[in-house]
């Protein structure tokens, strides 16, 4: 069965937007640029937003389907998942343990690295920590520049490079009001990529790799959305076999994490030893003007309507056969 004979039969869908996360306003252009191509499609689509109304209501309100564009905490985390999970309703992206893995940065560093996957050297501070922790050490174990950041928050929030040993204390308090886990990380100087993945197990596959290029590599909150100085390549233009080798590296991360639906994973190369590195993946991406995996879609020629379509399409539950 096409996508689109899918979504004939689909019914009233809701697009989760917005929500209660540090990145509430991203979510909600992601939201807004999904609900357009599904009505454009012909989809019975409507817009819903978790912080102002009760989950409840998806299934009082008639709801068959939801479309996550929710970024984040309470909604990228496997709590929204669960609760459609409880009422039956099929939803897009990758289930409740797959989501609540990807969204801690380290519990998902923790699985890569069990499965043999490169990771940067990293070290988990809590709180409660920093003020006795020795940033000698720190530096010592990570080297410098180093990379702080929220355990479980994304949009580059809360994220700090950090280029002296005096100033560890102060980003890990930046980091410390986002979240109670500090993630401490080796800086990999080189290209930074990124490559979305489509599909689940052995059908899953990589998209075009996409080679960002930030001014002086501050590729942070405001670069991601808000400004046109950061240049994407695609085609990634790597060294001659980097791009597949990326691409299978990702799928394997994506797979071994249970995935499923869509995702895309971050990945920086060591420019000396073009060795690649796992940084982080996100299960629900954005879907605004600026974001990736629209881009490296539409270099294969799949279109943003189209590529909406394809993740509805693709809706479904951790396990179907028990619900009611």
């Amino acid at each position: 069965m096409t996508p689109t004979t899918v979504l004939e039969h689909i019914g009233k869908v809701a697009v989760l937007m917005g929500g209660r996360s540090a990145e509430r306003e991203i979510s909600l252009m992601s939201g807004q640029g999904v609900l357009k191509a599904l009505q454009a499609s012909g989809v019975d689509a409507h817009a819903f937003d978790p912080a102002q109304r009760d989950l409840s209501e998806l299934k009082t309100a008639g709801f068959k389907c939801c479309f996550i564009a929710l970024h984040g905490r309470f909604g990228e985390d496997g709590t929204v998942q669960g609760a459609l999970e409880l009422m039956g309703i099929p939803y897009t992206g990758s289930g409740v343990m797959a989501s609540s893995i990807a969204m801690d940065k380290v519990m998902t560093k923790r699985v890569w690295q069990a499965e043999g996957l490169p990771v940067p050297r990293h070290v988990l501070v809590h709180p409660d920590q920093i003020e006795h922790l020795s940033a000698d050490e720190l530096v010592a174990s990570l080297g410098l520049p180093l990379i702080v950041k929220p355990a479980r928050e994304g949009s580059s929030i809360g994220v700090n490079k950090v280029q002296r040993v005096e100033d560890v204390h102060a980003a890990l308090r930046a980091a410390a009001a986002c979240d109670h886990d500090i993630l401490c990380e080796q800086c990999i100087v080189g290209d930074e990529v990124t490559c979305p993945v489509l599909g689940a197990g052995d059908a899953a596959r990589a998209l075009p790799v996409i080679r960002i290029v930030a001014p002086d590599g501050h590729y942070d909150y405001q670069n991601k959305y808000f400004t046109d100085v950061t240049q994407y390549l695609v085609p990634c233009a790597l060294p001659k076999g980097e791009e597949a080798a990326i691409q299978s590296l990702v799928r394997k991360a994506y797979q071994v994490l249970g995935c499923r639906g869509w995702g895309r994973i971050d990945v920086m190369i060591d420019g000396r030893t073009r060795q690649p590195y796992l940084l982080e993946i996100n299960t629900s991406p954005g879907m605004t003007g600026h974001s990736l995996v629209p881009m490296s879609a539409a270099a294969e020629g799949l279109t943003y309507q189209a590529l909406c379509c394809h993740l509805l399409a693709g809706a479904g539950l951790d396990y179907p056969e028990v619900q009611a």
